[in-house]
């Protein structure tokens, strides 16, 4: 996912403006995937939504010392969002592999037992499963399938009630309030000016 432009950056603004600006941008680029997120299967929006994540943390965690504790604490929520949803998205990519697997060693089994009967076999000789050459296999993967599909069921509703308390909480319009108040400060003007001096 490419990240959005960020317009409007001003080289000679301050350093708290300009970097306002790019916060503003990534939260609403982390907003941005709220609807499809909330689609179980809609596995790319869920992973979009952990590199939006992912983002708007970095961008906090750098501009921490203009913004101070909301910047602190925004970025902690991100994180947390991000490490959720990165659980999920292991979840996402694994299962697929895990299925996949199942399916070329059920390939290579009926083979072996095929060619275990024999070119003029009429029938099989349930016998011959004992022959399978992944056998013993089989139960292992179909476990790890039953669990990644579980877990991920699990971290799912976990996300859902998180980004629910995330949204209800005011998380967005706090954190637009708060960095707009540091903006305004004239503390800000000194911070930038001894950023810049650095």
């Amino acid at each position: 996912m490419r990240a959005r432009r960020v317009r409007g950056l001003d080289p000679d603004g301050s350093l708290t403006g300009n970097a306002r600006r790019i916060v503003l941008v990534r939260l609403d680029e982390l907003y941005s995937f709220a609807d499809a997120a909330r689609k179980p299967k809609r596995v790319e929006a869920l992973h979009d939504m952990r590199i939006a994540a992912k983002r708007l943390r970095y961008v906090l965690e750098i501009t921490e010392p203009c913004f101070g504790e909301p910047a602190r604490r925004g970025a902690k929520q991100a994180k947390a969002l991000q490490t959720l949803l990165g659980e999920i998205h292991d979840c996402d990519e694994l299962l697929p592999l895990v299925r996949d697997h199942v399916k070329r060693m059920r390939a290579e089994d009926a083979a072996a037992l095929r060619a275990a009967a024999g070119a003029d076999a009429k029938d099989l000789d349930p016998r011959l499963a004992s022959l399978a050459p992944n056998r013993k296999h089989h139960r292992g993967l179909e476990t790890l399938h039953a669990y990644l599909r579980a877990r991920r069921d699990v971290l799912y509703a976990r996300f859902l009630r998180e980004w629910s308390r995330i949204e209800d909480s005011g998380f967005r319009d706090d954190l637009v309030s708060e960095l707009e108040v540091v903006d305004r400060e004239p503390e800000a003007v000194d911070r930038d000016r001894e950023l810049g001096a650095r």
